[in-house]
């Protein structure tokens, strides 16, 4: 049986309104429509991760009186046994996507940062053995106490630096099996650690570069794989999307070259739609995509 990831994840109300052009200080623009959607970097990673075949644990929180964010978790698959019910609304993001399909993103954290530390107790004793996963981002709180009690228990941990917070990277770079970052966060990375991109000094690095494509890199080896090319509508969850394929991939032992190519998929076909979680393909469709492609 394939290991559990244990995603200490946000989970977001998603605002998303679509205009022609991103405003500009000062400037008022009329959206084109507007959609109320399930999203948040923690719960796309763990939609992704169950699409692709992985067994995500998703632990979060939401406000108490927010049923139709946990009836939205439900809908995707995704258990919500150790999501709890906060003081705090839910956390929530307003999104603008321009008809280039480009995003500007505002986060509210909300119930995101009420984690509480009988939670990953909890969570953990949902363990069945194995060479299991925690999968941290920076859109919630406690990350230091997580790591701290996923490396005592044996677990490898992978680390979605985003958004970046310098002082947290800092915390938690030696600490961790896998960092994911996009090309920006490399480059803030290895700026904060005094170091070239290719130097920074984690077991597991994990980079996308949008339409350039994506590379893996480990103890001196190096893999890339380039990105498909497709009709971009809607960019938001991409990197969500391509990190929960990659690690369902990787935490099941798949090739590292092959858990890149179907990661590169999923996202490929992830953006040709709107949304960030109900655009996140499953297995089936990524495959057919995939016995499609000369790569």
């Amino acid at each position: 049986m394939s290991a559990m990831i244990f995603n200490f994840g946000s989970i977001n109300v998603d605002h998303v309104y679509r205009v022609t052009d991103m405003p500009l200080p000062g400037e008022t623009l009329t959206a084109g429509s507007y959609q109320k959607l399930l999203g948040g970097k923690g719960i796309n990673q763990s939609i992704a991760i169950a699409r692709a075949g992985g067994r995500p644990v998703h632990v979060g929180a939401v406000g108490g009186d927010d049923s139709w964010t946990m009836a939205q978790v439900k809908s995707f698959g995704i258990d919500t046994a150790n999501v709890a019910q906060s003081k705090h609304p839910t956390g929530h993001a307003v999104i603008y996507v321009d008809d280039a399909g480009e995003n500007q993103i505002v986060i509210y954290g909300g119930a995101n940062q009420d984690l509480q530390p009988a939670q990953i107790e909890r969570a953990f004793k949902a363990c069945d053995g194995g060479d299991h996963w925690v999968l941290v981002q920076n859109e919630t709180n406690l990350l230091s106490d997580i790591v701290a009690q996923a490396r005592t228990a044996g677990f490898k941990v992978a680390y979605s630096a985003a958004p970046f917070v310098a002082d947290t990277v800092a915390e938690l770079i030696d600490r961790i099996d896998l960092l994911a970052v996009n090309e920006i966060e490399a480059q803030e990375t290895a700026r904060l650690l005094g170091v070239d991109v290719s130097e920074i000094a984690v077991p597991e690095l994990l980079i996308t570069r949008g339409s350039r494509g994506a590379e893996f890199r480990s103890h001196g080896t190096v893999h890339h794989h380039p990105a498909f090319e497709v009709d971009a509508v809607d960019t938001t969850g991409a990197g969500d999307t391509f990190l929960g394929s990659f690690l369902a991939g990787h935490s099941r032992g798949d090739e590292i070259g092959r858990s890149l190519r179907y990661a590169s998929a999923a996202s490929a076909l992830q953006v040709t739609r709107p949304g960030a979680a109900a655009a996140i393909p499953d297995r089936d469709q990524v495959e057919t995509f995939l016995k499609q492609q000369d790569i």
